[in-house]
């Protein structure tokens, strides 16, 4: 098989006498042995970059806990279980065979359905939606557990299809599974994640090698799609963002008030930046959701330039070794797998930078790895998890 004009050959089971994957033994592994066999192939350089990103992300959230009254840590002692928790869920999906997730998409795809429709109905409101099961102090968001189940459906789904791809068919059965997840979260509303699911499936769709005539008419679509929600689907405040993102100066004390101090504390960083707990945006609370949406101003601001980039340079290394990891899997699905993870991660630095710098409208999305949160921090670290079984397996 042949996909984006990388070889992907199927696996033999079967190998040469002087050959043998992992140990050049005819005595069988037991657990241990295979499990530390396994952390010894995973791709270190990637799991570094996500400590290294997550080790800032935190470094920004104690910043922000300093401007609280009473300097409540809350968050940031959170952010650091969240982390903990994620960190061992990475590893148990990266000993894990990706494959064994192929035979569950069509069950996890009914269950997250039900789960969004239960959340409708039973969920707690955040901030005007309604997506969240609280469970004491902690809160999980099942939107964000819906991106890593459309993944997984979509990559079964093209990997099966692919040699016999046929078009309308197939463009209608992927999107109908990007609506079964969409339509609930649309409802909560949370149009920032419905975008995401969507963009997911518009792009492992491109990656097919779509022609260009349907990409056009898909394309056409959407414009229609968004002049309609334009004038039905979207409530006026989300209107007011679409409005700041195309002028920046429209209403610079309301609905553009939150780019705006983000717009100021990014350019008062500097080279090196105003020093870790001493940005006055972030400090004397300007900056609204700092710890959330905002983070990258905040670490703009206070790190500067040498922040910025250090945490550019390191999401860099994330999508390099993804991309590396990609061209050797050896099959379609893992393939697909790590595409769909690529995918998710850069739709959210791009679309997070992008609302900090004033050139994309605020859409609630975080900044892997680096925002707090622990639904979207766990499924991040569940989706780096599934990439490094792919490279072991590879």
């Amino acid at each position: 098989m042949i996909l984006l004009g990388w070889k992907t050959e199927k696996i033999s089971t079967h190998y040469p006498p002087t050959y043998y994957p992992l140990r050049t033994t005819t005595y069988p592994l037991n657990m241990l042995e295979r499990a530390t066999e396994k952390l010894r192939r995973f791709d270190w350089p990637l799991l570094i970059a996500v400590f290294l990103l997550f080790c800032l992300g935190l470094a920004a959230i104690y910043s922000v806990n300093l401007s609280q009254s009473g300097a409540n840590f809350t968050d940031f002692n959170k952010q650091i279980i969240f982390g903990g928790i994620g960190f061992i869920i990475l590893i148990v999906c990266g000993l894990i065979n990706y494959s064994s997730w192929r035979v569950y998409s069509r069950t996890l795809l009914v269950a997250m359905f039900l789960i969004l429709l239960l959340v409708l109905f039973f969920g707690s409101a955040i901030r005007g939606t309604k997506g969240w099961f609280l469970f004491g102090g902690f809160g999980f968001q099942p939107a964000e557990l819906a991106k890593v189940v459309l993944i997984i459906a979509l990559a079964k789904f093209f990997c099966n299809r692919f040699q016999r791809f046929q078009v309308a068919k197939h463009i209608l059965v992927s999107v109908f599974f990007c609506l079964v997840l969409a339509l609930p979260i649309m409802l909560q509303p949370d149009f920032g994640s419905a975008m995401i699911l969507f963009g997911i499936w518009f792009t492992l769709l491109i990656l097919t090698r779509l022609k260009k005539k349907y990409l056009i008419l898909l394309l056409l679509i959407f414009v229609v799609i968004a002049a309609v929600g334009w004038n039905f689907a979207l409530k006026d405040y989300q209107r007011e963002r679409v409005l700041v993102f195309l002028n920046p100066t429209h209403d610079p004390f309301g609905s553009g008030y939150n780019v705006t101090q983000s717009v100021i504390a990014v350019g008062s960083g500097g080279w090196f930046g105003r020093g870790l707990g001493f940005g006055s945006q972030s400090q004397l609370k300007f900056i609204p959701e700092a710890q959330t949406d905002f983070i990258f101003a905040v670490i703009a601001e206070e790190l500067g330039l040498l922040g910025v980039t250090i945490v550019l340079g390191l999401w860099a290394i994330v999508f390099w070794r993804l991309f590396q990891i990609a061209k050797k899997a050896r099959d379609d699905f893992g393939l697909f797998l790590v595409l769909g993870a690529s995918t998710l991660f850069f739709l959210h630095a791009f679309i997070n930078i992008g609302m900090n710098l004033g050139i994309m409208p605020v859409m609630g999305i975080s900044a892997p790895f680096l925002s707090y949160g622990g639904s979207f921090l766990i499924v991040s670290m569940a989706f780096i998890g599934f990439t490094e079984s792919v490279a072991v397996h590879s």
